[in-house]
């Protein structure tokens, strides 16, 4: 008889998040926010932690298990070092097709970015965001 490997899920941690965004000096806050938002109304299994000292996107649902050092969960983390955009970091960001130009870099460890230097760029690519989260949900090991 073959046994099922047991399927895994990760708790989301908003409360942490509204804390850190709370304190956050950012001259963006306001994009921080709105695109944490869009980020989480893409999906219910798009949970949210403060890793790597920044918030971070994960899917929160069902997955086979893996080892944790594969990081295979996360979604996006917030870069926040640089004071004229926020960057968005997509751990496994080549694996996704993205026909819609939003992801950048050519990195060999297969992480893309997407800039949002204002509102308005958040505004006008937020669409874009949501099917690239889209997409990338769509190849996890679940």
């Amino acid at each position: 008889m073959k046994v099922n490997p047991i399927v895994t899920t990760k708790a989301s941690e908003p409360e942490k998040v509204d804390q850190y965004i709370e304190h956050c000096r950012h001259p963006l806050v306001n994009i921080i926010k709105a695109l944490r938002q869009i980020i989480l109304s893409t999906d219910k299994e798009i949970g949210e932690e403060i890793k790597w000292n920044a918030p971070t996107f994960f899917f929160s649902g069902e997955m086979r298990p893996f080892n944790p050092k594969e990081y295979k969960r996360y979604l996006i983390v917030f870069n926040l070092y640089r004071k004229g955009c926020i960057r968005l970091v997509f751990p496994s960001g080549a694996k996704v097709n993205d026909r819609y130009g939003l992801l950048e870099g050519d990195y060999a460890d297969g992480r893309r970015l997407a800039l949002f230097h204002s509102m308005k760029e958040v505004e006008s690519r937020s669409q874009d965001l949501q099917k690239v989260i889209k997409k990338w949900l769509q190849l996890l090991d679940k």
